[in-house]
């Protein structure tokens, strides 16, 4: 059996049923289109378990036959595939929203994390403290135009900053300046749709876990690197949250070589250093674009501006070099790394690899380190995962809360 794919757990009853479940549908989800006698195999399972829990999961409008892809004149009981149901054919969807700094990101996406529709929603002249409600109309809006998918499911959120999943709260977002904001509540009082929220950098953990590498689900970390600079670890398959959900606070990590002063009082830590926000003031203030605008800076460099491409190669080499300094701690098999040139340009993501191999004792392999499978589609595919991870983990349990 692929190590790829989980097995049902050994339980019993009802226990038993949604380990099945979630067994067959994380196969299909894998290997699909695949036959029953396939899903047997993948899953650890027996043909009439399969059997029962794909006429469940066909039910709810998960999974369906493909009776075109069925063998031709193939002896003995026709071997009829099945597959997630599609998007585009009238199957599920989930929303997403990514709530970033400058702006948010909407997005409708099928069960494999595949966007079907996309807008910008920008947050010029918007207070921080209005941002919740403009971005929630703003969010239904996108919704009720919506001409993608069948059955909506439901809203996933993510956001920078320390957040609470369980209570679907903004614990600390410094940068938006939201304390204990009760964000799941409030997109839910605007869609009227079930919503759950995550912080990105494990929104992006989850999202590589479920449709990304293989070896992510071993072990593996991710880095990102925006206005707001976290991570995330996940092992086993599992991200790891922390007390009150707080894991990833790596803002402070100390990056070498680094003298940039941080309002934390100390210098070189990782936030001053790389961020968005750090890079587009030291790009304006050096006159390399018109105004704080780290997008401005990658549009440059790709003009060909020698000032802007030797800084985003400074900022690539500290990034890199603080995911050394994290490789070291953790070891893990994968390294992601969501960074806005590197995702664009295989070069930046080169100096990312160079520095950290050079500053790591353990790690030689640059081959570990990599971006999100989704590319430049990373936020928004990571904000409806949060949504349908618990899906894939559950499945009969999940839509039992997503329905009306």
């Amino acid at each position: 059996m692929p190590p790829t794919t989980p097995t049902a757990a050994h339980t019993s009853g009802d226990g038993r049923r949604a380990a099945n479940a979630a067994a067959v549908l994380r196969a299909v989800l894998d290997h699909g289109p695949v036959a029953r006698s396939g899903i047997a195999r993948l899953a650890g399972l027996s043909p009439a378990a399969v059997s029962r829990q794909c006429t469940d999961l066909a039910r709810l409008g998960l999974i369906r036959e493909m009776p075109e892809l069925g063998a031709a004149g193939a002896v003995g009981r026709p071997q009829i595939p099945v597959d997630l149901y599609p998007g585009h054919g009238g199957g599920p969807v989930a929303a997403g929203v990514h709530i970033g700094v400058p702006q948010s990101t909407f997005c409708l996406a099928d069960l494999r994390g595949r966007v079907l529709a996309r807008q910008a929603f920008r947050h010029d002249g918007i207070a921080a403290s209005a941002l919740p409600d403009e971005v929630g109309r703003a969010l239904a809006a996108f919704l009720a135009r919506r001409t993608a998918g069948g059955r909506l499911l439901g809203v996933g959120a993510a956001i920078g900053g320390w957040v609470d999943p369980g209570n679907g709260t903004v614990v600390r977002h410094d940068a938006l300046g939201w304390h204990h904001h009760p964000l799941g509540a409030e997109l839910r009082r605007y869609t009227g749709l079930p919503v759950r929220i995550d912080n990105h950098a494990r929104a992006v953990a989850q999202s590589e876990l479920l449709f990304g590498r293989p070896a992510a689900r071993r072990s593996m970390l991710h880095l990102f690197v925006g206005n707001v600079v976290d991570a995330a670890l996940a092992i086993a398959g599992v991200v790891h949250r922390g007390p009150g959900s707080g894991a990833g606070e790596v803002a402070h990590l100390p990056v070498p070589e680094s003298t940039v002063e941080c309002p934390c009082g100390r210098t070189g830590c990782l936030e001053a250093t790389a961020s968005d926000t750090a890079l587009a003031r030291h790009a304006a203030a050096r006159g390399i674009v018109p105004e704080p605008s780290a997008a401005l800076l990658v549009d440059a460099a790709a003009a060909g501006d020698r000032r802007a491409d030797a800084l985003l190669r400074k900022r690539a080499r500290a990034v890199g070099r603080a995911t050394g300094l994290l490789l070291d701690v953790l070891n893990p098999e994968l390294v992601v790394v969501t960074e806005q040139s590197s995702l664009l340009d295989p070069e930046y993501l080169d100096e990312i690899r160079s520095a950290a191999t050079d500053h790591s004792h353990v790690c030689d392999d640059p081959e570990r380190i990599v971006v999100p499978h989704a590319g430049p589609a990373v936020l928004p595919v990571a904000a409806v995962t949060v949504l349908l991870n618990p899906l894939f983990r559950s499945p009969l349990q999940a839509l039992d809360h997503t329905r009306p």
